[in-house]
C-alpha cells in the first residue's frame, strides 16, 4: 500500500489527526487492515487509529491492542461502521 492510498482511506473514514500524528477514526468506525508476505495472510481487525512512519503502519485496536505492520505488505483495507445516511449496522445471527 502506499501512502496516497492510505490517504484516501482514512480520508473516506473522516479520520481526523490528533497531536501525535495518530489518524483516529470517529465514534462508532473501526477499520480492517489485510496485510500478506510470502503468501500468508493476516486480517488485523477493530482498528481505531493508525499512524504511518518510515514505511511501517502502527494500528491500534479498540481493545488497546498495537500492531506494527510493513506498510507494503498491506493490500486493502476495510471500512466498519459509519451511522451515516443508508448505513447499516450488522446484525447477529442468520439473516435470510
Amino acid at each position: 500500500m502506499t501512502d496516497d492510498l492510505l490517504k484516501a482511506a482514512l480520508d473516506t473514514a473522516e479520520a481526523k489527526t490528533d497531536k501525535d500524528g495518530w489518524a483516529e477514526l470517529p465514534e462508532g468506525r473501526a477499520l480492517t487492515l489485510y496485510a500478506a508476505h510470502d503468501g500468508v495472510a493476516l486480517p488485523v481487525t477493530k482498528i481505531d487509529a493508525v499512524l504511518s512512519v518510515g514505511g511501517l503502519l502502527k494500528a491500534r485496536s479498540t481493545k488497546g491492542e498495537t500492531f506494527v505492520l510493513a506498510l507494503k505488505d498491506v493490500f486493502a483495507i476495510a471500512l466498519d461502521g459509519g451511522g451515516g445516511k443508508g448505513s447499516q449496522t450488522r446484525k447477529a445471527g442468520f439473516l435470510g
